[in-house]
């Protein structure tokens, strides 16, 4: 058994877990965690990796057993082999070389840096996830919108070389089916305080995989009472990533642009039209 300690993929079977463990055996894991006071298991099995939306298949997805029964489990963890991965519980190899991971992050926090007022919100989820071969790719890049009216940030989700995008969304924008995914961007050192705080989701646009979002003042109807909240560009960005699939969540980082630059600004104008190159509303954004 490996456990390390809580630190973050892709199926969610928990929320605010606590000494959670991972065990491997013939193409299945037991997972086992605190809830609540509350000791939990649950066998998943029958899925790995992930599709591509163009696939025209559903989405690969695993089944869980939470019957107390397998709690006694003939664990075959390996050292973890694999690469580097974000918010990290445990991860081990499996006999057959594939990798089984736990992650855990706050996914359901409050928009606009504003704290949690519910446990739900506060909570971690516990993700577990199971893979060969290269995690999906995810982008972030920097820039000013609307000739420095406004700091934005951009970028774009991709699998097996090919865009992650749903097909389906709510009126707010979030994703319904099982191939859309959502940016969670966090602001660091703004106007909201110290430290990492929760801007806002965004969702993978089709058939791009790309995203892109400005930083303005606002009221957020997500909010009681749609306080008044100043733009949320910070020192630095980070986007978290469910994985497509039950493939690991991903993470990525950048610094804010700082101050605007109009030479500066022509040169991360024509990376923007790269890589969000064919997105309709990306192009009406800057």
């Amino acid at each position: 058994m490996l456990v390390a300690p809580a630190a973050r993929a892709s199926d969610l079977i928990g929320l605010a877990p606590r000494q959670a463990t991972l065990e491997v055996h013939g193409g299945r894991a037991l997972v086992g965690w605190r809830e609540g006071g509350v000791e939990r298991h649950v066998l998943v099995w029958g899925a790995v990796n992930a599709r591509t939306p163009g696939s025209g298949l559903p989405q690969v997805r695993f089944r869980h057993d939470y019957r107390p029964a397998w709690r006694r489990f003939d664990d075959q963890c390996r050292p973890y082999a694999g690469p580097p991965l974000a918010y990290l519980v445990a991860a081990c190899t499996a006999p057959d070389g594939s990798y089984w991971a736990l992650q855990s992050w706050q996914r359901n926090l409050p928009h606009r840096g504003v704290a949690p007022w519910t446990a739900e919100q506060a909570a971690a989820d516990l993700r577990v996830s199971h893979w060969t071969g290269p995690l999906a790719r995810v982008e972030l890049y920097t820039d000013w919108a609307f000739g420095g009216q406004a700091h934005d940030i951009f970028g774009r989700l991709t699998y097996d070389g090919q865009p992650v995008h749903g097909f389906h969304t709510t009126p707010a924008g979030a994703p319904i089916d099982s191939y859309g995914r959502s940016a969670y961007i966090d602001t660091f050192d703004s106007a909201y305080g110290p430290g990492w705080r929760r801007e806002t989701s965004v969702v993978f646009r089709k058939p791009t995989g790309a995203f892109c979002y400005s930083f303005w003042p606002t009221r957020d109807a997500s909010l009681p009472g749609a306080p008044a909240r100043p733009a949320g560009n910070g020192a630095r960005y980070r986007i978290s990533v469910v994985g497509p699939g039950v493939t690991p969540d991903v993470v990525a980082e950048a610094a804010d642009p700082g101050p605007y630059d109009a030479a500066a600004e022509r040169v991360r104008d024509a990376l923007f039209t790269r890589v969000t190159a064919g997105d309709k509303f990306c192009a009406t954004q800057h």
